[in-house]
């Protein structure tokens, strides 16, 4: 079980619960984004993880670091790192390929594979079978500690997801065979838009059943709203889109350039290496970047919600104008 969260007792003590950027602006978004996204905390070694979680809980617990020589500086770094590996509600160290931190090298490399085959109908299925495998992975391993995703859950979503990129990647490439050659190679983006379009909204069912949970600016839960949760998910998948698109389109647009120059001509090996690298400097930028095109904690009116909503949270506060939910990642 994680530490408890405990208000450090230390006179201006920074809030390390909360980003250290402020999170109402776009600039603030993007630092915070990049800095939970920095595929370098993949290479950090047990020990440096283990100080992390002891520097965090440490100070969480109300000592003062200070005396233990440990800067504010060096406190923010830990918290990061930390958050970079451990579990937000179970404490517990995930899987590695997992985390947000491995986002880009795996990524990277799957992408790459995916639009460097995307001729062979084998080859189709098996990189977008890959490709969900992960998303599987990234799913469950950060599913929430309070309402963890159920099996079924990931099983239908991994199938739907699977199936809906793998029909798209086929009929598309069929389609593309009379189209200019640069067609072809973007199909692997429509594949992949097409199972976020699948994969996000069954991993989140249970929000659009019952409703995302809504809070007051100071954490109070006042209810759950299905519109809300509708807006959360339709710009979680919007965000995933976008930031699978600059490398997946500029990938094919190098590539097709480099084959009517025939500059590949006597090292075709080449081109898989091309597309991993292009793909690995896009996505080390577009992943935090279109993270933090919305906020993560969105305010929205209560004259916005359901009427039933609204008369609950006005039972608890007549007063309440806004209130404000998790979009997620």
């Amino acid at each position: 079980m994680p530490e408890e969260k405990q208000v450090a007792a230390q006179a201006n003590a920074p809030d390390i619960d909360k980003p250290y950027w402020d999170q109402s602006t776009y600039r603030g978004r993007a630092l915070h984004f990049l800095t939970v996204t920095n595929p370098l905390n993949v290479f950090a070694t047990n020990k440096q993880l283990e100080h992390a979680r002891d520097v965090v809980t440490k100070y969480r617990q109300g000592e003062d670091l200070k005396k233990q020589g440990i800067s504010e500086d060096e406190l923010w770094k830990c918290k990061y790192l930390y958050d970079s590996a451990y579990h937000p509600d179970t404490g517990e160290k995930m899987l590695l390929i997992g985390r947000m931190s491995a986002q880009v090298p795996m990524n990277m490399m799957i992408t790459g594979c995916m639009m460097t085959f995307y001729k062979s109908t084998p080859a189709v299925i098996f990189w977008q079978w890959i490709n969900q495998s992960f998303n599987a992975i990234v799913n469950y391993t950060n599913r929430s500690g309070s309402s963890p995703i159920p099996t079924e859950t990931l099983a239908q979503s991994y199938v739907g997801a699977t199936g809906g990129a793998v029909v798209t990647a086929l009929t598309l490439n069929r389609l593309a065979q009379r189209a200019p050659p640069l067609a072809g190679r973007l199909v692997p983006l429509a594949a992949v838009a097409a199972a976020n379009c699948v994969n996000i909204p069954l991993m989140r069912v249970t929000e659009l059943q019952n409703g995302i949970e809504l809070q007051t600016e100071n954490g109070t839960k006042v209810g759950h709203s299905k519109r809300a949760a509708k807006q959360a998910i339709m710009s979680v998948t919007l965000s995933r889109i976008l930031m699978a698109s600059p490398s997946m389109v500029l990938a094919p647009i190098v590539m097709n350039y480099l084959d009517r120059k025939k500059l590949l001509r006597n090292a075709k090996w080449a081109a898989g290496p091309i597309q991993v690298l292009i793909c690995g400097v896009c996505l080390t930028f577009a992943t935090p970047l279109c993270c933090a095109l919305f906020a993560q904690s969105v305010p929205i009116s209560v004259n916005q919600l359901e009427a039933d909503v609204q008369k609950e949270i006005r039972a608890h506060d007549p007063s309440l104008e806004t209130v404000y939910y998790n979009k997620g990642l």
